[in-house]
Order: C-alpha cells, then structure tokens, then sequence
C-alpha cells in the first residue's frame, strides 16, 4: 500500500504553501503580529527582536480579532435557535482565518450513546486532491487526514484481538502500552502544527487516513427473464452473466427451442468509480481498508474552501493583515517618538548653579512641590529654564484614523456592524436600513458558509436515514 501512502504524502506537501498562510493569519488574528522573519544585514531575525535591538517596544493594536469576533456575532444573530451554534462558530472562526472549513461525519457509539458523530477537522491535518476545481468538490478523486493518537486510543480503533495488538506494536515499535503518557513538549494551548507528514508529535501514533475514487470494470446487467437490474464486476461477469445464459440456452435446447426464443441476461460494459477507504501506518502498513459503507457510495469528509477559483484559497483574514501591520508600525512610531521627544528637561547653565549645589539637588528641588532654590544672578548669567516638546501632532494620529477606515472598507464590518450609529440620527428604521446594507459586503462569504453547514446536515440525515432505523 505504499503507493497510496506516496499519493497521499504528495497531495499534503502540496498544500504547505496553504498551511504556512494559515499559521500566519492564526498568528496575527490572535495577537502575535511580530513574528514575520526579515533580512537585516544579511541576518534572518523576528521583526519583535529587530524592534527591541533599536530600543523600542514592539507595540500591536489587535484589530482582526475584533473584527472575526463581530462577523462571528454577525451569524450568531441571524442564525438564532439553530442547533449546534457552539460548533458552527468556531468552525467558522476557523473558516475566516483560514479560508477552509472542514467537518467529518461519521456513524458509531461513543461514550455509550450511538448516533451520528461530528468532528471538527483541523485544515493542517487535512489533505485533498491538487488537482480539485469545483468548489463543490465534485471532482475529488483522493481526501484524507493525519490522525495522531496515543497507542491506547490505536488499540480501541485497530485491535479486536490480543494477536492485533501485538501487531500494532511491532509496527509502530512500541514496547509496553499500558497507561502509556504522550511526550507532547508544546505548552498547553500552543501545539506546533504537523510539519512532517510521516513523523507525528512526540511519541503518538500517526494514522493516515485516506479515502480514493478508484475505477473498476463493471457490467450493468438486466435480465430480462425478471426484468431484474444490477451490475457485476469484470471478474465475475464470466461466472454469473455468461454461464447462466449458456444454461438458459441448453436447457432451452433440451425443450426444442431456438436461442433467440430465449430469456437471457443482457450486459454492458463500463467503468465504475467507487470510494474506497484506507487506514495505513506512516510505513505502508493496512490497518484497516474497505468499500465505502455509505449508501451514497462516498466519503466521510465536508469541506468548503473560500473562494476555490483556480483551487486558490483565500482567506477573510489574509486581506487584513497589511492594514494590521501598518497600524502596528504606526503605534510603534508613535511611541518611540513620546518617548525620545523633550519633556520636562531643565537646561541649567553651569555660571548660574548657586554655591553649595550640585546638579542633583537643583532637580530634586526643581520636582518638589514648593521647592525654593536660591539663586544669585551674575552679569549675562541665565536662569534655568524647562523645555518640553509637543510631539502629538506629527499627522500620526490622522495615519490612524485612515488605517481604522480602511479596516472597515476592506473587511466590510462596518461601524453599525459594531453597534455605531452613523450620524447624530437615533431612527430606528434608518439604522437597521444601514445595518442592511452593510451586511452586504459579508454576504458572500456567510452565505458559502451556510451552504457547507446545509451540506454537512444532508450527509448527517443520510447517516441517520441508513443507520438509524435499527
């Protein structure tokens, strides 16, 4: 099965391009915003580090996790009472950040209750046919995941006997099992993204899922003795098409009748396709394989990727991120100049300083409330002086403003979508008129997202349709 695990392996390095973008809008949405690599001197470095080597605090205003919490809120409104709203959320948090949302749904029992089961699939797991067009995804022909479990979780699925187990250890190279811990060295909430696709994180166990449209030749038969129809494979169209009718044909004989007299079972040839499914190891090993078990002959897996032309993603997030960027630059300089600007420095000319003090005592007086210092002027000497800069009004603040409107512009959340009311007018009609219009930029992409959830709720009443009714 090595060939399958290649193809696999193949269709998933396609999509590292895919899943460094999504890192980077993640990263961005949730507030690391200074962690692009740059070139300075010939040196690759963190943008946060180059900015505290100059001195300066690396400063971020998170604007894209505002403007996801309030698309978010968008759906929520106007999706309310429908069920599973939890799940449909984050999966759609999911879909704003990275431009593809994918569930799986699948028929079983687990924690004693039998049903149909929804897992969220994460997109840096999942891989799909390179060569897909349709944004339907009518013309898969291979879809997967990477499954990563501890031993014991691949003994519940895999093993149905002590001889499996004991299999499953020699190929994934496991001495003991029981109460077995996984070595997962990232922090709680900050695991690492699967960079290798036949290595898993720490000492788990990679499963790798993989569902193919394969081809086979069939025969659509018809018999016209009962009008009965089906379809035979190549290999046994000889033994129940051809020798039936040559039966029917002797026994016809024996009776005196002639071959066109006789019922027979008509054929004709064709090329099949059919979802097959594989679990393998990461070293080629069949864990499990078989015939798609679903009525409608097809995978597990719904998926919808924004907004798939050319199969591009692209996600809402991604479009964000150069705004983000220049108002993180902006607050930065702005700090750095309040910071680097005069304010409060006492000029003190050294023929002034009276007898008796230093320059500590003269600022340590000149600080304190009611502070007295006793000066004795001299001829041309000159007195102390403040001198403090006013470094607000550089047109940083105007920069700002500009970078605001053009956050809205681009995402299409306008301000009403936050709750602002445009204009000194308290009509109730005009706001909702205005919160109208607004949504229409967002419409696009709410509406794709509700045809993945109609998409996914079909395939769940078709489980129930096949499965539920025992």
């Amino acid at each position: 099965m090595f060939p399958i695990l290649r193809q696999a392996a193949v269709y998933w390095t396609a999509m590292a391009s895919f899943r460094t973008q999504r890192e980077r809008c993640k990263r961005y949405t949730y507030g690391d915003q200074w962690h692009d690599r740059i070139c300075v001197d010939g040196q690759w470095m963190r943008e946060e580090d180059y900015i505290r080597q100059q001195g300066n605090e690396p400063l971020k205003n998170n604007l894209i996790r505002r403007l996801v919490r309030n698309v978010i809120g968008l759906y929520r409104q106007q999706e309310q009472g429908a069920r599973g709203m939890g799940q449909e959320a984050r999966t759609l948090e999911e879909f704003l950040i990275s431009g593809l949302a994918v569930l799986r749904k699948s028929w079983g029992t687990r924690r004693g209750v039998t049903g149909c089961w929804t897992d969220i699939v994460a997109p840096g797991s999942f891989f799909v046919d390179n060569l897909a067009r349709d944004p339907r995804g009518w013309d898969l022909s291979c879809i997967g995941e990477l499954h990563d479990m501890p031993f014991a979780v691949l003994c519940r699925h895999f093993a149905s006997s002590p001889d499996d187990v004991r299999r499953l250890q020699r190929v994934y190279n496991v001495a003991d099992y029981d109460d077995r811990l996984a070595e997962v060295y990232d922090a709680f909430g900050q695991q690492s993204p699967a960079t290798d696709f036949f290595r898993a994180r720490g000492n788990l166990c990679r499963v790798v899922e993989v569902w193919r449209l394969e081809q086979e030749q069939r025969y659509r038969c018809h018999d016209t003795a009962t009008g009965e129809l089906f379809q035979v494979t190549a290999d046994d169209y000889p033994s129940v098409v051809l020798r039936e009718n040559e039966r029917r044909i002797n026994m016809a004989r024996r009776h005196g009748k002639k071959k066109r007299e006789v019922a027979l079972i008509r054929a004709q040839w064709f090329m099949a396709e059919q979802w097959h499914y594989y679990f393998l190891s990461p070293f080629g090993d069949v864990l499990r394989q078989g015939v798609s078990p679903y009525a409608d002959g097809g995978h597990p897996y719904v998926f919808k990727a924004y907004p798939f032309i050319d199969g591009e993603i692209h996600s809402f997030v991604a479009d964000l991120i150069d705004q983000q960027r220049y108002t993180n630059r902006l607050i930065t300089l702005y700090d750095w100049i309040m910071r680097s600007s005069a304010k409060g420095v006492l000029l003190v000319p050294e023929e002034s300083i009276p007898d008796g003090y230093s320059l500590a005592d003269i600022a340590d007086e000149w600080a304190r409330f009611n502070g007295v210092i006793a000066v004795r002027t001299r001829n041309g000497a000159q007195m102390p002086q403040q001198v403090a800069m006013n470094a607000t009004n550089v047109g940083i603040k105007d920069l700002l403003q500009t970078q605001l409107d053009f956050f809205e512009d681009i995402s299409g959340v306008a301000g009403v979508l936050q709750g602002k009311r445009e204009g000194n007018s308290n009509n109730a009609s005009l706001f909702a008129y205005q919160t109208n219009n607004a949504t229409l930029s967002l419409l696009d992409i709410l509406e794709t997202f509700r045809a993945f959830i109609d998409e996914a709720a079909l395939k769940e009443r078709r489980l129930y349709e096949q499965f539920g009714k025992g």
